[in-house]
């Protein structure tokens, strides 16, 4: 999670990109992902009216998915999903399969070796779940793999791939 919050950041400052959108529920821990990697990427200098943060997301198919929606619905028309290139490369194939616009900027590990990758200190409280159940408590192995493969993704109509023409 900090590597891709630098990465976003580094992005960021870069001009890469205007806003940021972090993705993640409270999957493995009791935090809600999202929340923490946007207080992080605040505390490194994102102006907080640029980041925006999908908290539903508890399989990688689904945080690309609903961030997409996410820029969609904000009229933000460039999408580009920034994480490390094992994650992009099994989510490419998964955009390509469902027909989503989105461009891909994986990290750069030699870029990221020149950075300052010291974790901000933040108040992580906002981001806490009363009643956190893991999801490895709440699903088994075959269930989080058909999450990951994009199963269970609530699709807006005119994304659905069942109705899309081939």
């Amino acid at each position: 999670m900090k590597i891709r919050v630098h990465w976003a950041v580094h992005l960021y400052n870069q001009g890469a990109t205007k806003n940021i959108i972090f993705s993640g529920s409270a999957v493995y821990s009791p935090y809600v992902e999202a929340k923490i990697m946007a207080l992080y990427a605040e505390e490194l200098g994102v102006d907080k009216k640029h980041i925006y943060t999908e908290e539903r997301a508890e399989h990688s198919s689904e945080n690309l998915y609903y961030s997409y929606r996410i820029a969609k619905d904000n009229n933000l028309n460039k999408v580009a999903l920034a994480t490390d290139p094992f994650q992009g490369s099994f989510l490419r194939g998964f955009a390509n399969k469902i027909k989503l616009n989105v461009g891909f900027l994986p990290i750069v590990f030699d870029t990221l070796g020149t950075m300052n990758l010291t974790t901000p200190q933040i108040d992580p409280s906002t981001a806490y779940v009363d009643n956190f159940e893991p999801i490895t408590e709440r699903e088994n192995g075959l269930v989080r793999f058909q999450g990951t493969m994009g199963k269970y993704i609530e699709y807006e109509a005119e994304d659905d791939p069942k109705r899309k023409k081939k």
